[in-house]
C-alpha cells in the first residue's frame, strides 16, 4: 500500500513505517509532506496544552485571591496539580 494511502487508513502503521524510514536514512521513500504536517500539529497541540493549563491555574489563583470565603481543599489541590503539570510540560518542551 502506498505511504499516502496508509496515512489515511492506518495512521499508527504509517507512523511506525515513517520512523523506520527516517532511522534508516531513506528520506526519498519517506512521506515528507505528511511528516511535516504532523510535526506542525504536534507543536500546536503542545502550545494549546500549555495555554489551557495556564488558564486553569490563573483562574484558580484569581478565585483563591478574590473569593476567600469559597476557598476549599479541592481548589488548593487543583492549583498545586496545575503548577506541577505546567512545570513538567515546560521541562519536557525546553529547547
Amino acid at each position: 500500500m502506498p505511504t499516502s494511502r496508509l496515512y489515511d487508513s492506518d495512521f499508527y502503521a504509517w507512523a511506525n513505517e515513517q520512523a523506520e524510514l527516517l532511522r534508516a536514512g531513506k528520506l526519498a521513500q519517506a512521506d515528507i509532506e505528511h511528516i511535516a504536517q504532523e510535526i506542525e500539529s504536534m507543536g500546536k497541540t503542545e502550545k494549546r496544552e500549555l495555554a489551557s493549563r495556564l488558564k486553569v491555574l490563573v483562574l484558580h489563583l484569581l478565585e483563591w485571591r478574590f473569593q476567600p470565603l469559597k476557598r476549599s481543599a479541592s481548589w488548593e489541590v487543583s492549583i498545586t496539580v496545575q503548577r506541577h503539570e505546567l512545570a513538567d510540560h515546560l521541562d519536557d518542551n525546553r529547547a
